[in-house]
């Protein structure tokens, strides 16, 4: 969407709004055949930078945005279908568009933030795209848990106080994963809301996406690294990409913490649990991401 679109785009009322991209809808699923499928996924982690940085992709001239930055095809949506999915993504006459006015190949993708976290993921996206190139954002387990509380909270969907939380949090999650594993369609609204920690183990997860894809085929960034320098996160992503440098013409100012502060015995108590899951992890990747001070 170019500037002049966006801002008459900006100018429509909400019901204007709600019939264009219905109609929009039904145009693109009747020429899913001729649509894209993605190039790269950003698949995590949840509060970990992945909104910002998917923003920062949308305006560079090579990257084609898909319809909605979290299509969340892989575990939410996997029964509507592949044609569904395509009918997300722009289309190969406009890739052939892009080419021969710009001359630049047109990369598409999307970020879901919960693909890394969903067990029947990675292997649904290796059966469609095995060659997808794969894009994580991987915060301080302890601080993305303390924001996905809050973010919680502010969508109605926790109560507890955040130490109760992460205390209930076994038993709330308790069978989720087996039953996920055991059936393609069952949603676990537990393991999506309150795996404030679980969500945390980073190694065990991407060892099951290591599992079906290539080391080659990854790109793992500290989150830390993103908020403070997005620039330079943002270069070696476009690297990764294999497409030209862009300078970013705006920097987002990130809120990377809450404004409630989490009190220093919980966080003592967080880096404790996570201290041998970080570990793991920095073994895995071959790299300490400083967390476990």
């Amino acid at each position: 969407m170019n500037r002049i679109a966006r801002t008459a785009w900006g100018r429509l009322p909400a019901p204007g709004k709600g019939a264009l991209k219905k109609a929009w809808a039904g145009y693109a699923r009747v020429t899913s055949r001729g649509r894209l499928l993605p190039d790269y996924l950003i698949i995590g982690t949840q509060r970990g930078g992945t909104t910002s940085l998917y923003k920062y992709l949308a305006e560079h001239p090579a990257l084609g945005r898909a319809l909605t930055k979290e299509i969340r095809f892989f575990d939410l949506n996997y029964e509507k279908g592949v044609a569904w999915y395509r009918s997300r993504f722009p289309s190969y006459r406009y890739k052939n568009l892009v080419k021969e006015r710009d001359g630049l190949d047109l990369v598409v993708g999307e970020a879901s933030p919960d693909y890394m976290f969903h067990p029947r993921v990675p292997e649904r996206v290796a059966r469609l795209i095995p060659s997808v190139r794969l894009i994580v954002l991987l915060r301080n387990p302890a601080d993305r848990a303390y924001s996905h509380y809050w973010h919680q909270r502010k969508r109605g969907h926790e109560e507890l106080s955040f130490e109760e939380a992460v205390e209930s949090e076994p038993e709330r999650l308790r069978g989720e994963l087996e039953k996920m594993r055991a059936s393609d369609s069952y949603y676990s609204y537990e393991r999506h809301h309150h795996s404030y920690l679980a969500r945390g183990i980073y190694v065990d997860q991407l060892r099951a996406w290591m599992e079906v894809f290539p080391r080659e085929q990854f790109l793992i960034e500290r989150s830390e690294d993103f908020f403070t320098d997005p620039a330079a996160v943002f270069d070696r992503v476009l690297r990764f990409l294999g497409l030209p440098g862009r300078q970013l013409r705006r920097y987002e100012k990130f809120n990377a913490f809450t404004s409630d502060a989490m009190a220093p015995s919980t966080r003592d108590r967080l880096v404790d649990y996570f201290h041998i899951h970080n570990q793991r992890l920095f073994e895995l990747l071959g790299r300490d991401f400083g967390w476990n001070a």
